[in-house]
């Protein structure tokens, strides 16, 4: 068993290998699955994905924040390892998994408060049968302007 099965809310190993992932991503956007929770606790959400891309939409709240009055930088990683990780998940069969083994945000600029929507955009550049690598760039909704990139790869576990 490669992930936590009996939690309320998630769905099992088993449900999650009976559809690809393009289809699990789509039923998250469509209402049909849960939302994971991290989504919640942070303030952003899935907002679009095709084979090989996934768009989220998230605004930082003061929860957010760190001790110097800008978004911490953790919201940036987590944003960036959501769409990067589930832009490869979009590529992968019915029974196929994948968790992330590693990934690297550089942080372009700070995330004010109160300063709106930022998409945070994941392309696969590479999916193979053991190992995916992605990239992300973390921009604001509004203006464009690019606050973070990253990149990750991602383990590929077969049925």
């Amino acid at each position: 068993m490669f992930f936590a099965e009996g939690i309320e809310g998630l769905l099992t190993e088993e449900e999650l290998r009976s559809m690809s992932g393009l289809d699990f991503i789509q039923g998250i956007i469509a209402g049909r699955l849960p939302m994971p929770p991290i989504g919640k606790a942070l303030n952003y959400h899935l907002e679009s994905a095709e084979p090989g891309r996934c768009v989220f939409r998230g605004t930082p709240t003061f929860a957010a924040m760190n001790p110097i009055g800008t978004i911490h930088g953790g919201w940036f990683g987590t944003l960036l390892d959501s769409c990067m990780a589930c832009a490869v998940q979009t590529t992968l069969p019915m029974g196929v998994l994948y968790t992330t083994l590693e990934y690297k945000v550089n942080i372009i600029r700070p995330i004010l408060p109160d300063t709106g929507d930022y998409l945070a955009i994941g392309d696969v550049d590479h999916a193979g049968r053991r190992t995916a690598v992605a990239r992300g760039k973390l921009v604001s909704a509004e203006t464009g302007k690019t606050f973070a990139t990253g990149t990750t790869t991602c383990l590929i576990m077969g049925s």
